[in-house]
């Protein structure tokens, strides 16, 4: 042990008395993390207790920066309790509740005084409290206007809180405090709410699984910026011990898998082995400077802050600028901020061990679904799979299974057109890769020659089961620009297209069922005129939408009483060149639903947004709105009249949970 430890232990344990000259730490999380249990027995630690309880706020919780173990006047001490009902400034930044909750718990291991565990359970109360619908926590609780309301891993706060609501949903022996079982049960639902938030904000990039940002918006959960040099990013410090925590739950999920694998793969190829920060102190050891150092083979250090798009570190001083180098920042912000961290190593040190646990291959791709008690089939044009065509398997597949029934298709261009009957409920098609693994027909209106509905009959694949899942896949109507012509025709109920290409001209996707909830994510859709119509709620979730032609985009036939139609959250509308008056969408029928949160629309977006195809009635009757959007098409002062802007109030219903609630629960994520 170091000798001046010794030394520091044996002043504590001696002397009992003058607060603030016995204290050998400065800071606050000091005290909590350094003393060995049998100090917080002491009358020192009971005196700084009752500051501690001075400081909680009735909500249940504390303001950050607080140097408790300081000694408080008489004065101080009054000015305290009259601010026990202020609820301004109680927050989870810094540390603050969750280590003062750390503290009163081994305070009550030692002292079993009353006060300390009902300040506890105060604490867990108020953490249960702050949680928002979508299991992210606020930086502020009650609500701070401004950056704070945004969900906040920054300062790993979101993750502080889930690591005290999981040692207690496991009723561990980490915490002294023992809760009812009924809090128990909210701490569990708590955590595995706050575990989805997290799922669902790992940012994709191109497609692909990469990290999170320091904040995300609580509406759209799109990566959100904070103070001026904290600019919406991909953080290479707090995205390590949000892995950690994916990391530490027993039998993950296969989304907890596939996000640590993701978020692995991204520290790896964003290292830095090539620089070494070099701090130059004063004589009273505060930093004066930091410079970054050129070092072969230096030890991995992680941004902050990496670009979205490119995972370009940047600096920001207060300007909100961004910089390529730290040098290009002036020092007050060069030096009093973290730039580098070197947290995502205990990530890649740790990652072997848990892959092989979780039955993860390290460094092989993701395979196919294996066989096993699982109905699998393969299909395979070479003749190495169970068939060879699609349909053949479809038709093999057992009607209304107990189990999902896996199709896995090998590359190759497969010209059929293909059917799930409603009886193929629970069918997944899994494609080798998006851009090899192509179903294609060429059937359009007037080659099917039905009459005035030979529309839907033009499909490509046609899905009526229920519970339907495809991903990897590119789905074409190959007919060209020959009228109407549907790609892809979704009639059934929890359908979920993830990583696809939906591709045509005019009527491409077709989504069909008046209580029916559909599901694309991660998709390109492209086409001419309507090329997504229909009556379905669906949710678009970090889509592509390509407009060919200048025409329209969504046709949308919602129902009255419905209460979403189309949603688009964080897609990107782009064009052909040719296209350059493009609609958002006009109703096929009056009671059209059609909302776009946080997209960015290309130039190609005629300024009024709408169009009322003739129809008067729809003017009053359907609903067409905006949110949060950004590009050169995006103009909502030049709007028709009779759409909108959401406000963030009329926004906050349009989670995912709430577009595509179900009788079955959270389809959509499984």
């Amino acid at each position: 042990m170091n000798p001046f430890r010794k030394i520091v232990i044996l002043v504590l344990s001696v002397l009992s008395f003058g607060l603030h000259a016995q204290n050998t730490y400065k800071n606050w999380p000091d005290i909590i993390r350094k003393n060995d249990a049998s100090w917080f027995g002491t009358a020192e630690a009971k005196a700084i207790a009752e500051n501690v309880l001075l400081y909680q706020r009735n909500i249940g919780g504390w303001p950050k920066n607080i140097q408790m173990q300081n000694p408080l006047s008489e004065t101080e001490k009054q000015k305290l309790i009259l601010l026990k009902t202020d609820e301004h400034e109680v927050t989870t930044d810094n540390g603050a509740t969750s280590q003062e909750m750390l503290f009163m718990s081994k305070m009550y291991a030692q002292v079993k005084d009353e006060r300390y565990k009902e300040s506890f359970l105060k604490g867990l109360n108020y953490l249960l409290e702050a949680q928002y619908a979508n299991g992210g926590w606020p930086q502020f609780y009650p609500l701070k206007k401004g950056y704070y309301t945004h969900i906040t891993y920054n300062d790993n706060s979101m993750v502080n809180i889930l690591i005290i609501l999981k040692e207690i949903s496991e009723e561990t022996n980490y915490y002294s405090i023992k809760p009812s079982k009924e809090i128990v049960e909210k701490t569990k639902k708590a955590f595995d709410k706050g575990i989805d938030c997290i799922l669902k904000t790992q940012y994709k990039q191109n497609g692909v699984l990469t990290a999170w940002c320091a904040q995300h918006d609580e509406v759209t959960l799109a990566p959100a910026n904070a103070r001026a040099f904290e600019l919406a990013s991909l953080s290479g410090f707090e995205s390590a011990k949000i892995v950690l925590l994916l990391m530490s739950i027993d039998k993950p999920s296969p989304e907890i898998i596939t996000a640590v694998k993701s978020a692995q793969v991204w520290f790896e190829k964003t290292k830095i082995t090539n620089l070494e920060e070099k701090r130059v102190l004063n004589d009273s050891g505060k930093i004066i400077d930091k410079k970054m150092i050129p070092k072969e083979n230096a030890d991995p250090i992680w941004a902050r802050f990496m670009d979205l798009g490119t995972n370009e570190p940047f600096f920001c001083d207060r300007d909100g600028i961004p910089k390529k180098s730290l040098d290009q920042i002036g020092s007050e912000r060069r030096n009093g901020y973290s730039w580098y961290s070197d947290a995502p190593r205990e990530v890649l040190k740790k990652y072997p061990d848990w892959a092989i646990k979780n039955g993860v291959k390290v460094g092989a791709k993701d395979t196919p679904a294996k066989k096993n008690d699982k109905v699998v089939l393969t299909v395979a044009q070479d003749g190495s799979g169970d068939f060879t065509k699609i349909q053949e398997a479809i038709y093999a597949a057992p009607a209304f299974p107990y189990e999902k029934v896996t199709i896995n298709i090998k590359n190759g261009v497969y010209n059929e057109k293909v059917r799930i009957p409603e009886w193929n409920t629970h069918l997944t098609l899994i494609g080798e890769s998006k851009e090899n693994t192509i179903i294609a027909f060429d059937d359009n209106f007037k080659k099917i020659n039905l009459g005035r509905n030979s529309t839907f009959y033009t499909y490509t694949v046609l899905v009526e089961g229920d519970d339907f899942s495809a991903s990897n896949l590119t789905i074409k109507n190959s007919s060209g620009d020959h009228g109407q012509g549907i790609a892809l025709s979704v009639v059934a109920n929890r359908a979920k297209i993830s990583n696809c290409a939906i591709l045509g001209n005019q009527d491409t996707l077709y989504l069909s069922g008046k209580e029916a909830k559909q599901y694309f994510k991660d998709c390109y859709i492209e086409g001419t005129t309507d090329f997504i119509f229909g009556e379905a709620t669906a949710l678009f979730e970090n889509c592509t939408i390509n407009s060919i032609k200048s025409s329209y985009i969504t046709a949308a036939s919602t129902p009255e009483g419905v209460s979403f139609g189309f949603v688009f959250k964080n897609c990107k509308l782009i064009a052909n060149s040719e296209a350059t008056a493009v609609y958002l969408g006009r109703p096929w029928r009056v009671y059209a639903k059609t909302v776009y949160m946080n997209c960015d629309m290309g130039k190609q977006i005629r300024p009024e947004g709408w169009e009322n195809w003739s129809k008067p009635d729809a003017e009053k009757n359907s609903f067409y709105a905006e949110y949060n959007c950004k590009g050169e098409g995006f103009q909502p002062t030049k709007r028709v009249s009779w759409s909108r802007q959401l406000t963030k109030k009329e926004a906050e219903k349009y989670t995912v949970e709430n577009i595509l609630k179900d009788a079955t629960p959270n389809w959509f994520s499984k």
